[in-house]
């Protein structure tokens, strides 16, 4: 597969990425080796990015795919890894990157960003963990630094942040899930601050670009429209061989125009027997999907749920499901 240049990061690599949140257990939570054999497959396939998170819990899915692959920086077919944190602090950011470094039993790291940045208040608050990331790219422990949200006005501002390298907004064409500050917002909007970010020659990456795979059924479509947005890589999450393959092949101009997959959409579902309504789904969920009904019990509104399966790992008794 053909690679790409992420603007002035230095880095180079495939213009679709994995996006190993699927495999975790956040969602399929897939044994380590049907997970690492996902990953692995990816790469064989010729995709050399592969987003994850401290919060996914999916390293060791990663470490095993590549255990014989040589990850130095010398190595121009290694695979490149792109981790995130939601944390505020310098020092949680700083075991953040320490953590994954252990984790994947590396040295450097090509990319870290802050994960999920919400409105400006949080951009402030994160400091800290902001401040880590330049110290650690001064170092060069780090390559290149950025963001992942979901909101407009935080693209727009990372256009006039020197120091951010990398933006991964949420986009699609529906523009679920997109916000502005504490408000919807829409893909035109969104559109607008990416292609300011790439006029200030930032690297984008685009996330969700099937709607927490309620666009899979309008498949070419979802991707033409973010490929068409001019952005570095799209990160798609996969948790069959068959779907890289789909992915692959539409990067690589190989998949018919009128494919239509056998669409099977699997929804976020509380458990009303197990739950009990402690709020913190909602409080997690950025999309606002989940509210508490009369029987003080949480439930999802699928109209607004983007299926990331973020909800589920902060239920304390385990009612959040998903089928």
């Amino acid at each position: 597969m053909k690679k790409v240049k992420f603007a002035d990061t230095g880095i180079e690599s495939t213009p679709i990425g994995l996006g190993v949140l699927t495999i975790g257990n956040t969602q399929l939570d897939l044994p380590l080796n049907e997970g690492a054999e996902i990953v692995r497959y990816a790469y064989e396939k010729g995709i050399r990015l592969f987003d994850t998170a401290q919060y996914y819990m999916t390293y060791k899915y990663i470490r095993e795919a590549f255990k014989d692959i040589d990850m130095s920086p010398d190595n121009p077919e290694r695979p490149i890894i792109a981790s995130k944190c939601l944390d505020n602090s310098y020092e949680e950011m700083e075991y953040a990157i320490k953590e994954c470094l252990d984790a994947l039993n590396i040295e450097h790291i090509d990319i870290f960003k802050l994960h999920e940045v919400r409105q400006d208040p949080d951009w402030d608050n994160r400091a800290g963990a902001w401040k880590c990331l330049c110290d650690y790219k001064k170092k060069g422990i780090v390559k290149a630094i950025g963001v992942s949200t979901h909101h407009v006005d935080v693209v727009e501002r990372m256009a006039g942040i020197p120091e951010c390298d990398i933006v991964f907004p949420l986009i699609n064409y529906a523009g679920l899930g997109i916000r502005r500050g504490s408000n919807p917002s829409t893909a035109q909007d969104m559109a607008k601050a990416i292609q300011m970010c790439i006029d200030a020659d930032k690297c984008i990456f685009g996330m969700k670009a099937f709607g927490g795979g309620n666009l899979t059924g309008s498949y070419i479509k979802a991707l033409n429209y973010v490929k068409n947005l001019v952005l570095h890589s799209i990160i798609v999450g996969c948790g069959k061989k068959s779907e890289i393959d789909n992915l692959v092949a539409f990067t690589e101009g190989k998949l018919s125009e009128d494919y239509q997959p056998d669409v099977h959409f699997k929804k976020i579902h509380i458990d009303q027997g197990d739950c009990e309504g402690c709020g913190r789904c909602i409080e997690r969920c950025t999309s606002r999907a989940i509210h508490i009904i009369q029987a003080g019990t949480a439930v999802v509104d699928h109209d607004k749920c983007l299926t990331c399966g973020y909800c589920a790992p902060v239920c304390p008794v385990r009612a959040i499901i998903m089928w």
